[in-house]
Formats: C-alpha cells, structure tokens, sequence
C-alpha cells in the first residue's frame, strides 16, 4: 500500500506546464529550425559569438565586401533588416563598414536592394567605399593636435 501526496503532484505538475511555456514543442522547433539555418551548432555558437544573436532571415545579398545583408519580416519595422559583417572583421565591425548602396536598402530608404535597382548610378569616377577610422593607426590628425617632438625638462621637485 503506498500513499500519495497530492499536493506534491499538483506542484511538480504546475512546475512542468510553467516550464512547458517556455521549452515546448513549437519553441524547440523554432530554435532547431534557427540553428538548422545558422549552418549548424557550430556555425551557430560562431555567430552567437561574433553578433550576440541568433536570427533566422533570408540571404538577400552580399556585397563585394563579403558582408551579407538578411530580412525577416516576421520581425517589427526597424528590426527586420540587418546585416552580419564578414568574419574577416572579427569583432571589430562597426556601421561605417557597410557600403553606401546597401545603407539605403538598410534603412528603409528603398525596398530594391542594390543588384535589383537599374537606377542607381555607377560612374567611373565615383571613389571606392572606405571605412571610418576613428580609434585606429589610420585615422585622421590635424597639423595642429600632433604631438610635440621634443618635451620641455621639468626638475624634480625638493623632498
């Protein structure tokens, strides 16, 4: 004969459909599915790593850069359209990284993505795209702010 607490049960039960909120079989799904697409676990981990999030979108070009840029439009406005920059920046991608004719299509601008729209202008004196490169060896300094060559000798103070 054995005896069965009740309120024990019903507890493990409650505990059991709270947690069934967040792992059941449709969240299990969309998180196969999103690593499925990433290109597997370990392509996904990568991504995680590089980009803090995993978002499943469809590839709608890359550009010569190697930057891909993705939609989603399950996603809300401002937040469907992003871009994953090339593993050759590592983590250190910023936006100034995305060419002028991608920036349009990224924020909204136009819905034709670069390869599609025959309007856009392409003269042979236009210039390459070139980062910005504030904070690196490469970046801008004035005449005026270089450092001094030579500094003045200060004595030692008395002790």
């Amino acid at each position: 004969f054995q005896v069965v607490n009740c309120q024990t049960r019903e507890k493990g039960l409650f505990k059991f459909a709270k947690m069934a909120k967040y792992f059941g079989p449709d969240r299990i799904f969309t998180f196969l599915n999103t690593v499925k697409e990433a290109g597997g676990i370990k392509a996904s981990l990568d991504k995680l790593y590089r980009m803090d999030s995993l978002r499943p979108g469809k590839l709608v070009g890359t550009d010569k850069y190697g930057n891909k840029y993705y939609e989603n439009p399950m996603y809300f406005y401002g937040r469907n359209r992003w871009v994953e920059y090339a593993p050759y920046y590592g983590l250190e991608y910023d936006g100034s990284q995305v060419p002028a004719e991608w920036f349009g299509w990224l924020h909204y601008k136009t819905d034709l993505t670069p390869d599609k729209d025959p309007s856009r202008p392409k003269y042979k004196w236009m210039m390459d795209h070139t980062e910005n490169l504030s904070g690196t060896p490469g970046q801008f300094m004035p005449y005026s702010t270089t450092r001094p060559k030579i500094e003045a000798w200060v004595p030692p103070k008395r002790q």
